[in-house]
């Protein structure tokens, strides 16, 4: 074991820490080409093309031994750059990152003795630039936002980083009981109201979960990154360190144990709102609620992914807002702050205008 991954660690310095044969620069992906770019010359290599052979396979969930959760930042470790001799110091779950020294790039071995190695990558399709010309885009629609929060807003301060994502796959079959509800017309005087008759129904849901993913990051899971979904799944290759190449990358946080209690609450959210368009499409019935399910979910299968997302993040009257750009779609997630003058004066101009037209209709 101690062997193996020794190798794969040499293997993974050495792959993904490749030199321009023109002028010696360290070499990087470049999302645009989908090759190894050098930034100071212009040579490119291109990066070989996964075969059938290297396919992103599912795996069995029950057979994982390594299913427990790592804490970001409780350990740290020591990484010394093999070009250049510098030490620098990271989180222990931190899979990828540049010397700080010579820019040198430093991808860590893709799993120890206990972490399981991404499956699959989802490569970057979007630069950098195109990114921030995105964001910039996204920012201007924001009437609301402070100009000073536009002007800090500094698109060429995004970071790419490769976030870690579990996706489920599940075969489910749930009974269920809800009630479905009849509308009828009733008058009452002169009016005309609506009355549901409801009846209990029961009945059994079967449906394939595919792909349903969770961020498995405590740092990022909560943030706006889920806000910059989907991913294009489709696109996943077989994961290559030179793919991290120039990019940071996180290793999981969130086990897949705890991956997949979280899944299963979002499973369980969807299939109550499909139980629901099932009740009225069967029952024939004008509504349908109080669904109550139990679930059995069998061939639990699994992939660990590493994603694309471009991160910034900016400080305005000591609060930070962070902002997300998906790597493949270009798709802005983030929540911008809100000027209360801006809204004010918003208030007071349309209550202006009212006061106008009134006068107006008046005369």
């Amino acid at each position: 074991m101690e062997e193996r991954e020794a190798m794969n660690s040499v293997q993974t310095e050495d792959s993904t820490d490749k030199k321009c044969p023109n002028c010696g620069a360290t070499v990087m992906f470049d999302p645009a080409s989908g090759n190894l770019h050098c930034e100071y010359c212009g040579y490119q290599c291109e990066l070989p093309k996964a075969d059938d052979e290297h396919v992103v396979c599912e795996m069995d969930f029950e057979a994982a031994l390594k299913k427990e959760s790592f804490e970001w930042g409780a350990e740290k470790k020591s990484v010394e750059c093999k070009n250049c001799g510098g030490v620098s110091i990271y989180d222990a779950l931190e899979t990828a990152s540049v010397c700080p020294f010579c820019g040198s790039t430093q991808v860590m071995p893709a799993a120890t003795e206990d972490s399981i190695a991404p499956g699959g990558v989802c490569p970057f399709a979007v630069p950098k630039t195109m990114a921030g010309t995105f964001f910039l885009k996204w920012i201007s629609k924001k009437f609301f936002a402070p100009n000073q929060a536009k002007r800090n807003a500094r698109p060429e301060a995004f970071k790419g980083v490769y976030l870690p994502y579990w996706t489920f796959d599940a075969q489910t079959t749930s009974n269920f009981r809800a009630r479905a509800g009849y509308d009828r017309k009733v008058k009452k005087g002169d009016k005309t109201e609506t009355v549901t008759d409801w009846r209990a129904v029961a009945g059994i849901y079967q449906k394939f979960i595919n792909d349903e993913t969770v961020v498995a990051s405590k740092r990022h899971g909560d943030s706006c990154v889920k806000s910059c979904e989907p991913f294009k799944l489709d696109k996943v290759v077989p994961y290559s360190p030179e793919l991290l190449a120039g990019f940071a990358a996180e290793r999981y946080s969130i086990g897949l144990q705890e991956g997949w209690e979280k899944a299963q609450k979002t499973i369980q959210w969807k299939l109550k709102n499909e139980v629901k368009s099932y009740v009225k499409r069967n029952w024939h019935a004008d509504r349908a609620d109080s669904v109550k399910l139990s679930t059995l979910y069998t061939n639990i299968t699994y992939k660990y992914l590493l994603v694309p997302v471009w991160i910034s993040s900016f400080k305005y009257k000591d609060k930070v807002y962070q902002f997300v750009v998906n790597g493949q779609t270009g798709k802005i997630g983030g929540d911008a702050p809100v000027s209360a003058w801006k809204v004010i004066l918003t208030i007071l101009i349309s209550i202006g205008v009212l006061v106008g037209l009134v006068a107006l209709l008046g005369n």
